[in-house]
C-alpha cells in the first residue's frame, strides 16, 4: 500500500510535467507556483485534488482537461492504482510576462 502523501507528491510532480509540456519553452519566463496536491486512497483507487497556477492567455478548459488526463495516466502508471477522480483548483492565472514584471507606475 502506497501512502497518500507519496501519491500526492507523484500527482504534484505529474502536474508540474503537464504544465511544462503545455507552456513549452516560449513561456519559460512565466513562473507559476509549484502545484500542491492531496490524495485519498480507498481500496486501491485514488482520488486526487490539485491546486495549480495556469498560464494566461490560454484555452483554460482544454488546458485543465489535458492536465487531468496526463496526471491520471501518470499516477496510474507509476503507482499501479486506478485513478477515479482528478480535481483541479486553479489558484492563479499567470500572464506570459510573469509576476516579476508587475509594477505600480
Amino acid at each position: 500500500m502506497i501512502p497518500e502523501k507519496v501519491v500526492a507528491r507523484i500527482a504534484a510532480r505529474a502536474a508540474k510535467e503537464a504544465l511544462a509540456a503545455h507552456t513549452g519553452t516560449s513561456a519559460a519566463h512565466a513562473k507559476p507556483a509549484a502545484p500542491h496536491a492531496s490524495a485519498t486512497i480507498d481500496s486501491g483507487s485514488a482520488r486526487l485534488r490539485l491546486a495549480v497556477d495556469l498560464p494566461y492567455p490560454a484555452d483554460l478548459a482544454t488546458a485543465a482537461q489535458q492536465m487531468q488526463h496526463y496526471i491520471s495516466e501518470r499516477v496510474a502508471h507509476l503507482t499501479g492504482m486506478r485513478v477515479t477522480e482528478v480535481t483541479l483548483a486553479v489558484e492563479h492565472l499567470v500572464s506570459a510576462e510573469g509576476r516579476e514584471h508587475r509594477r505600480v507606475q
